[in-house]
């Protein structure tokens, strides 16, 4: 299909032409070939039919070898342009020359030396002469290189035995586009039917009939193909199974038949239909007869419908024919596919390249980036190029550039969009959470245990003794620091953080502040005993819990103050690019601190009064458990606050740290301070009596002066009489110290004396005034 034999002398001005093997490209331009005509395709077509074949097969880096003619020149400019739109590199482009003076071994050789060059362009396309290509397969040969390229033929060579025939496995695996024909019906029967003495009207019958039973006609003139024979044909020859008519032969006939039925119509429509050639026929005028050559419309003697195109071009149908081995050793041309109209359909599982290979091979300058790499290009190429990794915080955009996720985002498996990462906090089914509920569950029952006794018992000696006002005043703090933890083990939220900031200080506060009016009242009592007989101020009930309120309200004023500085928020908190925790602003930068200070003031103010309060008289040892509750809590703290600077980073364990210390200072509270009663309570209620004031107890006040009763001498008081009794004061100045009886007649409970003071010489006895509402009690 690449003869172009038409050229512009042969032409008759204004006479249309009907070509049946010419389709080069340039052909189709009307402007210079006006009344040209064809019943073959363009080859812009079977290029085009060659781009879909190689995107099918996912090759992006091709090779080209094209024929020094206007038909392979043409076919390549068309499809240099149509692989450029579809971003189909070429590697190599070549061209074959037709000159076989020049083309020899080495030219060819060089030729495959360029393509192996470029060995990862496996795909070739070769648009050229069968003559041309079969020294391409010799060359391939003789260089060792069969089965490293495949071939896309054009239909210049492609199942021409004289490309394939002893070079069957340099050809194996081509795919080839042929302008599909069919068979003309009656034309194998009528030619085989002659011989050369019925068609002697054939100029060119005799050298066929020669080379085609290789003998010599009598009488004939000298050829190629009768030289080297001595066999004389007879004539009684007949052409048997072996002929085969050319592919194309439909577009001759085609042709014929354009013209046959143009001027068919032209005659009915001129001259009415009458016999003979009417005058507007004669002459025929060209233009008149190039419009109905354009228009008709028939079905050849193939069978196929036949019209021409708006450029004079015949119908684009192609088949698609692949060399295969099909069995081992055995070669053959199949039907793999078609195009028709722009339209490729191709069975790619009929398709195989090499016998010994069934994947189909790869034509890449490049193979595709793994997930998560981004191309870099080849300076002047967009088939070439390098890949590098995004990192693992990056999706690819756009191919060739690696970008950064947000904060909070990570990127999705294959590396193309960012995903939010699932947010971090203490969930209620963790087994952190779970741990400090339950031990904080437990803690909320004792204190309610412990709540219930009071209240069950609160008019015995051991409650009253121990102040009731503040002991449910504390009892409500150690609620409060263990019902805490149910609050920072939920999923934080402003108003929940809020409640965390202001609930961590107030609970301890509540807890610290009962504790130091008791250290605080007791110091007081003693202190100004040691001084003078005069009833201490601000001790009765109403007075502590005075006191203990303003400790807390100093608090609560600060902490209203530092929630409207710095409002209570729960944030995004991304201590790597791998993690998102919503946490509370508060956990983060430390501040939670600020909730502590106060509460830390208040806990090293009570550790001092313990340590001055230590030594108080045996009826008054509460004051040593208080010692023990302040000097466990200091210890619990200092393994706490450097346990939660170096969580912060880690939520769960953050929030359980400071869980567990809260909960903890309660139970050390809890248990410290209520432990002796309830034992004395539940286990011992026959010791739930009043019991002497100072019994074999020492105290040194202010004037380190050392009271020391005697065992014979005890002031005694009891509820509702008036007893008297001496209580010797012995001083370590005076040998013989003056005896002073203390009197305490019937009054009312609130006013009792709550100590007989003596004060011999520089002998003091600490007297003081127990308010209670309803007994005497320290």
């Amino acid at each position: 299909m690449h003869r172009n034999y038409l050229r512009s002398e042969g032409c008759i001005p204004h006479k249309g032409k009907v070509s049946f093997f010419s389709t080069s490209p340039e052909l189709s331009n009307k402007q210079r070939f006006e009344y040209f005509l064809r019943t073959v395709p363009s080859d812009t077509n079977q290029a085009d039919a060659m781009v879909q074949i190689i995107q099918r097969l996912n090759w992006t880096y091709v090779s080209i070898l094209y024929e020094e003619s206007n038909y392979g020149i043409q076919a390549f400019t068309v499809l240099e342009e149509l692989l450029s739109k579809s971003e189909i590199c070429i590697a190599v482009k070549e061209r074959l020359t037709k000159d076989s003076g020049v083309a020899g071994d080495s030219y060819y050789d060089n030729i495959v030396q360029k393509l192996m060059a470029k060995p990862s362009a496996r795909g070739v396309i070769i648009f050229g002469s069968d003559q041309e290509v079969a020294g391409v397969m010799r060359a391939i040969r003789r260089n060792n290189c069969t089965g490293l390229f495949s071939w896309i033929g054009s239909d210049g060579w492609s199942a021409r035995s004289l490309v394939f025939d002893g070079h069957e496995d340099q050809v194996e695996g081509t795919v080839s586009v042929q302008p599909r024909a069919h068979p003309v019906q009656g034309f194998d029967a009528y030619f085989k039917s002659l011989g050369v003495h019925n068609n002697t009207r054939n100029p060119w019958f005799t050298e066929f009939w020669e080379h085609f039973f290789n003998c010599r006609w009598p009488g004939s003139t000298a050829t190629p193909y009768n030289q080297l024979t001595k066999t004389f044909c007879t004539g009684e020859e007949r052409i048997g199974p072996v002929y085969e008519a050319e592919k194309q032969l439909q577009f001759v006939s085609d042709s014929v038949l354009a013209f046959a039925y143009a001027l068919k119509n032209l005659h009915e429509e001129q001259c009415g239909g009458r016999p003979g050639i009417c005058a507007k026929m004669n002459p025929i005028d060209g233009a008149m007869l190039l419009g109905y050559l354009k228009n008709v419309t028939f079905r050849g003697l193939s069978g196929d419908e036949f019209q021409f195109s708006e450029n004079g071009d015949g119908p684009a149908r192609y088949n698609i024919i692949h060399f295969k081995q099909i069995s081992p050793g055995n070669y053959k041309w199949i039907r793999v596919g078609e195009y028709r109209d722009g339209e490729l359909q191709l069975s790619l599982s009929d398709i195989r390249f090499r016998w010994e290979e069934p994947d189909m091979p790869i034509s890449a300058c490049s193979l595709p980036c793994s997930i998560g790499q981004a191309k870099k290009y080849v300076e002047g190429s967009k088939c070439c190029w390098h890949c590098f990794n995004c990192t693992k915080y990056q999706i690819l955009r756009y191919e060739t550039t690696c970008y950064d996720c947000p904060l909070g985002f990570l990127p999705n498996a294959d590396h193309t969009q960012c995903e939010r990462i699932p947010l971090q906090y203490m969930r209620l089914d963790s087994y952190w959470a779970i741990g400090v509920m339950i031990f904080s569950s437990l803690g909320i029952v004792i204190t309610l245990f412990v709540v219930i006794v009071f209240l069950k018992h609160q008019d015995t000696p051991v409650v009253k003794a121990s102040g009731r006002e503040l002991s449910y005043v504390l009892l409500g703090g150690i609620f409060l620091c263990y019902a805490i933890t149910f609050l920072l083990v939920q999923k934080p939220s402003d108003i929940k953080c809020g409640a965390q900031k202001m609930g961590i200080g107030l609970c301890f506060t509540i807890v610290y502040s009962a504790v130091l009016t008791k250290t605080n009242r007791i110091d007081r009592i003693f202190r100004c005993g040691a001084r003078s007989t005069k009833r201490p101020s601000f001790i009765s009930p109403k007075s502590q819990l005075f006191i203990c309120g303003a400790i807390v309200s100093i608090q609560v004023i600060f902490s209203a103050m530092w929630m409207g500085f710095s409002p209570p928020k729960a944030i995004l908190y991304h201590p790597t690019p791998d993690e998102s925790h919503l946490v509370c602003a508060a956990s983060i930068d430390a501040t939670y601190m600020v909730a502590f200070a106060y509460p830390m003031v208040l806990i090293l103010i009570c550790t001092v009064y313990a340590i001055l309060t230590r030594k108080i008289p045996e009826a008054f040892n509460e004051s040593k458990y208080i010692g023990f509750t302040m000097y466990t809590t200091c210890i619990v703290w200092l393994a706490f606050i450097p346990l939660y600077f170096t969580t912060t980073d880690h939520d769960e364990i953050n929030v359980f740290t400071m869980s567990i210390t809260v909960s903890l200072s309660a139970t050390v509270t809890l248990f410290c301070l209520f432990t002796p009663k309830l034992y004395i309570i539940l286990l011992h209620p026959d010791k739930n009596v009043r019991q002497p004031l100072m019994n074999h107890s020492k105290y040194t006040g202010s004037n380190d002066v050392r009271v020391t009763p005697n065992k014979a001498e005890r002031t005694t008081i009891s509820e509702g009489s008036l007893e008297t009794n001496e209580v010797t004061c012995r001083s370590s100045a005076s040998p013989n110290p003056p005896r002073l009886q203390v009197t305490c007649g019937t009054q009312t409970t609130n006013d009792i004396l709550a100590a007989g003071i003596a004060r011999c010489v520089s002998c003091t006895v600490i007297s003081t005034l127990r308010n209670d509402e309803d007994n005497m009690r320290l």
